[in-house]
Parts: structure tokens; C-alpha cells; sequence
């Protein structure tokens, strides 16, 4: 699943995490007959192996009929069957003996709402043996992405709607009862009863369409291979699809009438994608089809979701509007495409046996996007990106209320709760170290050992480590366990290096790196390590025990975590740094950000001077990597949103930053030039938005004519720069121009440019236009699913301000947030506030509104909250200092 991003400068701003995890301990694979050692909410007396579904949706009155027959054995006889049920009431139940043609009747069904199960009781004992269980009921369509839910849209000045599942992490019982954990695989035979004129689509292609004698399509599906329920999906409504045949896989893009061309980049990604794929796990997709189901509306939890052989995802992640596609759109749009096909294998094909290892699906994936971006788009220099990985990962793992990768989960509660920075990116960030250390065709190697052995079964990660290991002959369990099983981050320090015969020595001790205990004793970690001089040879070593000592060659600067591949920070001794500062230039790109990540988390935890970030920054060339430019304006940015509510301070570090980033645009410029990197495009979006921000007049002025201006020029807001200088306008709109915006989110009929037009008018500086905007998302003017994202645009500069708001209103909020994300959404919003009030707040809302289980996110904005009072206390004044020595 593609999580929703957050904004660099909100996550930088946000810091913050989930609440701590008891260690997690290896544990055996799954029995392929009886899920005896996995964790299960449910009875193991019963394992199904096969659902035969059939739906009819009534898509205007949101509700469906259902019914299924469920071919299952019983493993222990019982006189009753329990199952997942969520929201479905119940016609009918009854089981007969396989092959038997008399069923016999449940003579009680019980539903428990809050266990979201049903129990069926019989009136004699079901001995062991097979059995068909079938049953009829009802149920309804959701107007948010959880379950069978509805989509709204406009098309051609029609108003449309459509039909979407989204099951994971466990909604599938509200479309259809059934053992919904990961661990219970069985087979699928969906059929579905549709209006005439509209398409269905499912995980497998279509075997059989009929017209029934109302006018309707009864659409039935060839069955699927085992999977687990989460994978299953079905859409319906008036969908364009085109398609492109690859390696034997039909591949295709779905959506809304008329939109199809805009998949066309989506498409031909899938293709290049597939192949990569076939070759690198060594097992070709097993299914014939493959689609990418665009569609309109959004989600405050995810972005798209990789139900096998049909993807989800929606518009904004993956369709490029001409009018308004940017170069990072492209970029999104290719990386949806690659991180949810890589689920078709890990995930899919080869699943966690339960959701503590839910990093297995993400975290493999989100590093099989990265890699596979590097891969079949160098020009994009994807690699650089990794220590934004890191950067996103670190910001939750160094505070108390983190949780190792591989998490004890007990609930469903907590299962929703885990799809954060740890399981994504520092899974991502782990497993590039590990690959790293045993070398790239080791490790696809083991990968491929791994994929073949478990296919269409469960792992758990140690499934994966003694793959690897076999393969690489290293001993690479021990450390998959140390960075897995455990949380934090892991720290270096470098001694003073000593140079003698044309060798440097230097020390290295390993520490933990705490932003919010700094007495914390250290935990222990064999960290791999690889260091050099500038301009010297890599040196690789194991740091065990908590000591190791190196020799590189030469006598320069030293790098150590060169390359950054490591999953560590690193500080330096003091004269170590300022050597390494003053050779901050002559770096590989890739080191620079590494060390500017490094550099900005050890100054504000006050590990090294909190300036030591806004030096690095003023000895960096206007003309130095895109990439780097991007680093020090999140930095900028990242301060910017700390002075929040001090107006003399803010000032001076905007006036600063404008001095340091103006030139930098200058550079770039306005418009975009023939053969610019994408590296370069993207940077000129990021300047915009930056000095936007900071008040830069220039730029304010320059989006006021171009926007004044595009009535009768169109270049005067091309595509590149749109979204842009709409954001400088919203964030600094008065009340013309946030009308103006407005009645341009009213006429618009585009769905995706019009949910992004909507959500605009909560960006505005100006508290009186924020509480408009927040009283337009109480309202369903935008969409149902527009509204949380209004509310969310305005928690960006009155976070007290919007989440005040969204609880007073809480009931109407609650229904316009997806079931996945209401546990989190009210916590995120509170969580970017520096008031200390609002600590209390979120404490009194998590104890009337969430169970103890549930708390996780409201755990992790206290923390974030915590900790910028504390920066803003402790460290702020040392940038106040360095900022008067330096204007």
C-alpha cells in the first residue's frame, strides 16, 4: 500500500511517532495445515480454502446483497463456526458435508459488532471433515475508502458515481464474512450483478457476462490463485481501460470516461516495470492480467493499494493531467506503479504470516520502488533520495515512542497503526544496508530463494534472513535482528582522526541517538560501516561491541557512512567536522545530504551547535547539486515553521532564508530550459513554494501577474509551475483572492484539479479565510473526501485553530475520514501545535474517543509537541545568535 505523503516542511515540522513496541521475538513459520503459532482474533477449528461471492450492489442506495458459499475444514469438531463480519446483517446460514446435497441450518446467528464477528451455531456437532458453509446477507457502501465504498464525481457536467473495495488491513468482512487475517489463504470465484452500460472489474479477468431479463450484467470472474482476503477487489462503474500485452501479462489502466489517455505513462511504466520484475524475483506473475484502477477522490490514510492483478489507486497518485502535471507527478506516478507491483510478489504472491511483519510488504516494496526508479530511470538520480528515506525514518525512531520494525500486534487497531515511517522507510533503509553488506547478487539471490519457497504461502522475516544468508554465506541474521527487533536509532561517533604514513586511524564508538532522552543507555547494535578520506578509498567494518578502529587511506577530511548507506548517524568530533565542513563542496552529492541530514537532527538535539546546519548552508554554491539545494531549503523551512507565533524571530530567519534561496532561483529560473535535469525542475517548484513561505515579495508579486495574467495567456501558469504559484496565492491569499480560488474550485469539473483547488483554501496565512475554509470541509461542497484534506491544509499554519474546529464537530469529521485513518486523523492535526495546551487536549480526546490500543497516534503528537517546545526553548535562541552575527 502507497501511504498518503506528507509535505517535507510538515514532516520535518512533525518529528514525531508511534508508541513503543515490546520486542519482538523470531518466531516459526506458518503451518501450511493449521495456523496453530500465528496470531488469530478468530477460533482455529475451521481453515477455509475457497469463497464462491456473489454481489449485487445497489450503487444509488448504497447497499448490496450478498451471498457466499465457503468451502472449509474443520480441523476440531464443533457445534459452532466463527467468521469476521463487520456492519452485515444476516439472512441465512447453513453447512453441508462436502459433497452432501441436505444443508443444515444455523439455528442461532450471533453478531458481535465490536469483535466485528459472527457466530454461527448449529444444532448438532460438525465432526472434523470438509464442509460447505453458505450464507446470505446485507450490507453497506461506504462514502469513504474502507470496505465496498462509493466515490462521487462529475463527468462531461454529469454527476457519476462508483463503486471501489479497499480491504486492507481488515475490511473485507464488510463486503464478505470470512476468516479475514492474512494467514487464512484460500481462492476466490467472484461474480457480480451490475447495471447495463457499466464495466466490473475484479483481481482476475472476466470468464462469463450474461444479460439478465431486468437489463442488468451478471459479470462472473475466473477464480483467483490462494490469496488472503485483504487482496480481494471489485470496482464498478463507467470506466475507459486501455491495455498493453507484456511478457504474457495483459496489462491495463482503468478509469473514469475520458481519462484514459492520462494513464498512457502509467501504462508504459507497468510494462518496464513487469519485466524488471519477472527477472529480478525469478518467478514470472503468475496471474494474466494486471490493471491499475485510477479513480476520483482521496484518502487521509493511503494513496493506492495492491490488491493482486488490480491495483488501486487514486488520480492524483498516478494520472498525468497535461494542464498540470509537474516533473515530481511523473516521478509520483512511476513510483506507485513500481512500489505496488513489487507487492504482487512481496505481498501478494509471498505474504506475512500476520501483520507484525507488515514491513516485510512495505518496507520490501518501498525499497524495490527506490531501486527500481534508480534503475530504469537514472536521469532522475533516484539514489540521492535515500537519505530522505533515512531523514523520514530517524524522525520517528529517535524519540521514546518508537517501535521496532518487526511489532507485536494484537488488534486491528494496532494493525492500522503500523503503517508508518518505521515499517516503510526504515524497512526501506534496513534493507539497502543489508543488501549493501552482502552485495547486490547475494542478496537477489536470497530474495529469489525466498520468493520461490514461500510462493502463494506466509513468512515471517526470519523466513527472509536465512535466505539471504544461505545465499550470501554471511551472517546476516544477526544484524536483519538488531536493527529489527529492536528500536532506535543507532549513532557513531568519530573520534579526532590521526594521520601517519599516508594512513588516518580513527576511533569509532557506537552510541544511540535520542532526541528526547539524553540519558537513554544505549542499546547495542553490529553496525556496518563504511568510511574513507575525501577523495580516499572506501573502508568497510563491522562495529561490534560497541568499538571498532579503521585505517583509510590518505590523509584528508573524513567521511564515515560514506555513500550513506548505513542506517546510523554519524557526529564528528569537532575538529573532525570542521575539517569535513571546510571540504563540504567537494563531496559526492549523496554525502552532502547525508551530512546535512546528519548535521540539522544532531543540532537540534543539541548533540553539536544548532548552527552548525546554517553553516553548511552559507558555504554552499548557488550553482552545487539540485539535490542539495532541496536539503537546505526543507531545513529553512523546517525552521520557518518552528518560529510559528514569534514574528521578530520568524523574520529574521526568513530573511535570511530568502538571501540564501533568491539567488538560487535566480539561477534556476522561472521557466523551465531545454535539457534541465528533473533534479533541477523539481528544485524550482520547491524555491517557489520556499520563498513563497518566507515572504519574498519578488516572488508573491511574480505569482500575482502570472495568475492576473492567465485569462489571456495560457503560458502564463504552465503546467510545471501552476501548483507552484497557486500555493504562494492561497498561503498569503486576502479575501479577493481567496474567492477568486474559490469560485475556481466551484467551476472546476475535473475532479483531481478540482479536490487540489478545494484544499488549497485551507492554506491561507489569514486566520479569518482559515475558519472559512474550515466552515466550506463542514460541508460537502468539495466531495465527502475533500473535506479532511481542507481541515488538514488548515492544521498547516493553525494546527490549534483546526483541530479545535474538528472536534467540536467531531461526529461530522469522524464520517468524513476513512475508517483506517480516524484513529490518527484528529491526533495529526493537534500533533504540528507548539502549544502546550494542546497536550491535555489530545490526552482528553484519546481517553473519551480511543481505546488503549488505538492511542498510538495520539501518543506520537504528544511527542512531536513535546519536543518543539523543547527546540524552540533550547535551540532556537542559538539560531536567534548565529542569525544576528550573519545579516
Amino acid at each position: 500500500m502507497q501511504r498518503t505523503l506528507i509535505s517535507l516542511a510538515a514532516m520535518l515540522a512533525l518529528g514525531a511517532t508511534l508508541p513503543a513496541g515490546a520486542l519482538a521475538a523470531a518466531r516459526a513459520p506458518a503451518s501450511a495445515s493449521k495456523p496453530a503459532i500465528v496470531t488469530s482474533q478468530l477460533p482455529r477449528h475451521a481453515v477455509p480454502s475457497h469463497y464462491a461471492v456473489s454481489l449485487v450492489p445497489d450503487a444509488a442506495q448504497r447497499s448490496f446483497s450478498g451471498s457466499v458459499t465457503i468451502t472449509l475444514n474443520m480441523l476440531e469438531a464443533s457445534d459452532s463456526l466463527t467468521l469476521h463480519a463487520a456492519d452485515l446483517s444476516f439472512r441465512g446460514a447453513a453447512i453441508s458435508a462436502a459433497g452432501g446435497q441436505t444443508g443444515l441450518a444455523a439455528d442461532k446467528i450471533s453478531v458481535d459488532a465490536q469483535k466485528q464477528t459472527v457466530t454461527l451455531h448449529f444444532p448438532r456437532l460438525l465432526t472434523k471433515g470438509g464442509y460447505q458453509l453458505k450464507l446470505d446477507y446485507d450490507g453497506k457502501i461506504n462514502t469513504q475508502a474502507s470496505g465496498l465504498f462509493a466515490l462521487d464525481y462529475e463527468n462531461g457536467g454529469a454527476k457519476k458515481r462508483a463503486l471501489y473495495t479497499q480491504f486492507e488491513n481488515s475490511d473485507a468482512r464488510a463486503m464478505i464474512p470470512s476468516w479475514d487475517e492474512p494467514n487464512y489463504k484460500a481462492t476466490f470465484a467472484l461474480e457480480a450483478t451490475i447495471p447495463a452500460g457499466q464495466m466490473a472489474v475484479s483481481n482476475m479477468p472476466v470468464s462469463s457476462t450474461s444479460t439478465l431479463a431486468d437489463g442488468r450484467q451478471l459479470v462472473r470472474f475466473a477464480a483467483s490463485p490462494k490469496m488472503s482476503t485483504y487482496l480481494l477487489f471489485f470496482a464498478m462503474g463507467e470506466f475507459d481501460r486501455i491495455s498493453k500485452v507484456a511478457e504474457g501479462t495483459e496489462l491495463g489502466v482503468i478509469t473514469q470516461k475520458g481519462m484514459a489517455s492520462q494513464g498512457q505513462f502509467a501504462l508504459d511504466s507497468s510494462v518496464a516495470v513487469l519485466k524488471e520484475y519477472n527477472d529480478y524475483f525469478g518467478v514470472k506473475y503468475p496471474l494474466p492480467k494486471l490493471d491499475n484502477i485510477g479513480a476520483p477522490g482521496r484518502s487521509q490514510s493511503f494513496s493506492a493499494m495492491e490488491n493482486w492483478g488490480a491495483i488501486f489507486t487514486f488520480e492524483n497518485a498516478i494520472l498525468l493531467d497535461p494542464r498540470i502535471a509537474t516533473q515530481d507527478d511523473q516521478q509520483t506516478s512511476f513510483l506507485v506503479a513500481a512500489h505496488e507491483m513489487a507487492h504482487q510478489w512481496f505481498g501478494d504472491l509471498v505474504t506475512m504470516a500476520w501483520w507484525d511483519d507488515l514491513w516485510l510488504n512495505e518496507g520490501f516494496a518501498s525499497w524495490m520502488e527506490s531501486r527500481t526508479t534508480d534503475r530504469l530511470h537514472p536521469e532522475w538520480q533516484w539514489s540521492l533520495r535515500a537519505v530522505d528515506t533515512r531523514e523520514q525514518a530517524m524522525g520517528q525512531d529517535a524519540l521514546a515512542t518508537t517501535h521496532p520494525v518487526v511489532q507485536k500486534i494484537a488488534t486491528v487497531e494496532q494493525a492500522s497503526q503500523a503503517f508508518d515511517s518505521i515499517t516503510y522507510q526504515k524497512g526501506e533503509a534496513v534493507i539497502r544496508m543489508l543488501e549493501d553488506y552482502v552485495g547486490e547478487q547475494a542478496w537477489r539471490a536470497g530474495v529469489r530463494q525466498y520468493m520461490a519457497k514461500h510462493k502463494y504461502s506466509n513468512t515471517v522475516s526470519d523466513d527472509l534472513w536465512r535466505a539471504v544468508e544461505q545465499a550470501a554465506h554471511k551472517p546476516v541474521s544477526a544484524i536483519a535482528h538488531d536493527f529489527t527487533l529492536q528500536p532506535g536509532v543507532p549513532m557513531i561517533r568519530v573520534d579526532a582522526a590521526s594521520c601517519s604514513k599516508g594512513q588516518t586511524r580513527v576511533t569509532l564508538t557506537q552510541d544511540e541517538f535520542s532526541k528526547d532522552q539524553p540519558n537513554k543507555k544505549a542499546l547495542r547494535w553490529r553496525v556496518p560501516v563504511i568510511a574513507q578520506t575525501v577523495g580516499g578509498q572506501p573502508v568497510r567494518t563491522l562495529v561490534t561491541g560497541g568499538k571498532a578502529s579503521v585505517n583509510l587511506p590518505g590523509c584528508g577530511a573524513v567521511v564515515v557512512n560514506a555513500g550513506q548507506t548505513g542506517y546510523y548517524r554519524t557526529l564528528y568530533a569537532p575538529a573532525a567536522f570542521a575539517k569535513l565542513a571546510s571540504q563540504f563542496g567537494q563531496l559526492p552529492t549523496i554525502d552532502q545530504l547525508g551530512i546535512l541530514g546528519d548535521t540539522r537532527a544532531l543540532g537540534m538535539a543539541g548533540l553539536m551547535p544548532a548552527s552548525s546546519a546554517l553553516d553548511l548552508a552559507s558555504s554552499t554554491a548557488v550553482d552545487a547539486a539540485p539535490q542539495v539545494w532541496n536539503s537546505i531549503a526543507g531545513t529553512l523551512l523546517n525552521l520557518h515553521a518552528l518560529y510559528e507565533g514569534m514574528p521578530a524571530q520568524q523574520a529574521m530567519l526568513d530573511k535570511y532564508g530568502r538571501q540564501r534561496l533568491a539567488p538560487v532561483l535566480a539561477h534556476v529560473g522561472w521557466q523551465a530550459r531545454a535539457g534541465e535535469s528533473a533534479a533541477q525542475a523539481n528544485l524550482r517548484e520547491t524555491l517557489v513554494v520556499a520563498l513563497g513561505a518566507m515572504g519574498d515579495e519578488g516572488v508573491s508579486a511574480e505569482a500575482r501577474r502570472r495568475f492576473a495574467a492567465v485569462g489571456n495567456d495560457a503560458r502564463a501558469l504552465p503546467a510545471e509551475l501552476r501548483r507552484p504559484i497557486l500555493g504562494v496565492l492561497a498561503e498569503n491569499a486576502d479575501a479577493a483572492t481567496w474567492e477568486q480560488l474559490h469560485k475556481a474550485a466551484r467551476e472546476e469539473t475535473t475532479p483531481m484539479i478540482k479536490a487540489e483547488l478545494y484544499g488549497l483554501l485551507g492554506a491561507a496565512k489569514d486566520s479569518q479565510l482559515a475558519q472559512r475554509a474550515l466552515e466550506l470541509a463542514l460541508t460537502d461542497e468539495g466531495g465527502v473526501t475533500t473535506s479532511a484534506a481542507i481541515v488538514g491544509h488548515v492544521s498547516g499554519n493553525h494546527p490549534d485553530l483546526a483541530y479545535d474546529y474538528a472536534l467540536a464537530h467531531y461526529s461530522a469529521f469522524e464520517q468524513k475520514v476513512d475508517a483506517s485513518a480516524r484513529s490518527r486523523y484528529f491526533a495529526r492535526l493537534g500533533g504540528r501545535s507548539s502549544d502546550p495546551a494542546m497536550i491535555d487536549k489530545l490526552r482528553a480526546y484519546a481517553a473519551k474517543y480511543l481505546a488503549p490500543e488505538a492511542q498510538g497516534d495520539t501518543n506520537m503528537a504528544i511527542a512531536a509537541i513535546q519536543y518543539r517546545i523543547k527546540v524552540r526553548q533550547t535551540r532556537l535562541p542559538e539560531i536567534e545568535a548565529w542569525l544576528a552575527k550573519h545579516q
